[in-house]
């Protein structure tokens, strides 16, 4: 079953002469969803911080590992992805719905773009439900009440998917009260996911590549520091490893051969 709650009308018109930060990300990783404008600035970035294409692919990979944790392991069958972007390969509910296809999965996003695409992100299997909702991080409340009038039930565990998403909120005040305000509605175990980037391990070339970033018209980002991602996870149960980076979030056999730190650190927590 698949549903929505777009707007009505016309599709959003796109801009094809100024770069958009999900069409970028879709580039990094190998997507087609993109233009020339966007792989300019892809490559500009990549030439100054090259673990950039490093970093898209290891979050991706932290995504698909936490989702099969949670479905798998720890029974979670709902799950509330809030930032989406565009869709590319193992979506949150690609994932959750080979494992388990009665899973529920809402995807959030306000960016024109990604509306475009929406209709592609609802492919769900027949035994369950994925939904898009146009709505902002920003705006929890909304968020949730939407989440909840048809799709998510609340008084059963929810995993909270934000990943490179806080970034976006300059001012990391805002974003621990907007990721309180959300695990507050959840009920006991619920999980929370959070992938950010960081300034440690090569935070100079990072830092110059953001202001580029920042400069080409994208929606701006912020570097977080480990700790400061770890502060988002206040009140929960942190599975192991912890709060790590990405390529060190329990890898498999094979990928743990090849793993090593980038600036992408991410979490698990559970709600007691």
């Amino acid at each position: 079953m698949t549903d929505s709650s777009l707007p009505p009308g016309e599709p959003p018109k796109i801009d094809t002469t100024v770069s958009h930060s999900p069409r970028i990300w879709n580039y990094w990783l190998g997507g087609k969803d993109n233009y020339q404008v966007d792989r300019e600035v892809g490559d500009q970035f990549r030439e100054v911080f090259p673990d950039i294409v490093e970093i898209a692919r290891s979050s991706r990979g932290f995504l698909s590992r936490a989702v099969t944790y949670l479905a798998a392991e720890a029974g979670v069958r709902q799950f509330l992805d809030i930032g989406t972007g565009l869709p590319t390969l193992d979506n949150t509910h690609e994932v959750a719905q080979r494992i388990a296809p009665e899973s529920r999965i809402v995807y959030v996003d306000n960016d024109p773009v990604v509306l475009t695409h929406a209709r592609a992100l609802l492919v769900s299997a027949p035994e369950g439900v994925t939904q898009y909702i146009d709505a902002d991080l920003r705006d929890p409340e909304t968020v949730l009440e939407a989440a909840g009038r048809t799709t998510l039930d609340f008084d059963r565990p929810v995993a909270l998917m934000l990943l490179n998403i806080l970034g976006h909120v300059s001012d990391i005040e805002e974003a621990r009260s907007i990721v309180k305000r959300l695990t507050d509605a959840l009920p006991s175990g619920s999980y929370l996911a959070i992938a950010d980037g960081t300034n440690v391990v090569r935070g100079p070339e990072f830092e110059a590549a953001i202001a580029i970033w920042n400069a080409s018209g994208s929606v701006p980002y912020n570097l977080r520091s480990p700790e400061q991602i770890s502060g988002f996870f206040d009140g929960l149960e942190l599975v192991e490893p912890g709060v790590v980076s990405c390529p060190n979030w329990r890898p498999d056999d094979h990928e743990s051969q090849f793993a090593r730190e980038v600036d992408e650190f991410c979490g698990l927590g559970r709600k007691p």
